[in-house]
């Protein structure tokens, strides 16, 4: 299984941005998906989840209310919207899959990460 996520960039505080991330090579459909972000000097922290069979959704508590994360089946992309950007936010966005068809925070239970897109908040 091959991740590759985009639509990250520069942008304002209090903009809004939505990342998408494709997944490619996929032999089933019992997996969920997750974003997490990582801020310079600081460790990988986890954002929300989906599952891909019935789209249950799983957020950090950090990020519920402006972050949204959906997906399209028949795109094999899952995507996280992000309103009302805050300087804080600033990180390297990662989108990772999980085999165990079950939406988890923990990154040691996915088994395959994309590259990551960068994500820069300027005042």
């Amino acid at each position: 299984v091959q991740l590759q996520a985009s639509g990250g960039g520069s942008v304002q505080a209090g903009g809004d941005l939505k990342l998408s991330c494709v997944a490619s090579g996929r032999t089933s459909n019992s997996y969920a998906m997750g974003w997490f972000r990582q801020a310079p000097g600081k460790e990988r922290e986890f954002l929300a989840a989906i599952t891909w069979i019935g789209g249950a959704t799983y957020y950090e508590d950090s990020a519920k209310g402006r972050f949204a994360i959906s997906r399209d089946n028949a795109k094999n992309t899952v995507y996280l919207q992000i309103n009302n950007l805050k300087l804080e936010d600033t990180a390297i966005y990662y989108c990772g899959e999980t085999k165990d068809g079950f939406a988890t925070r923990w990154a040691r239970d996915y088994d395959h990460w994309g590259p990551g897109t960068l994500v820069t908040v300027s005042s």
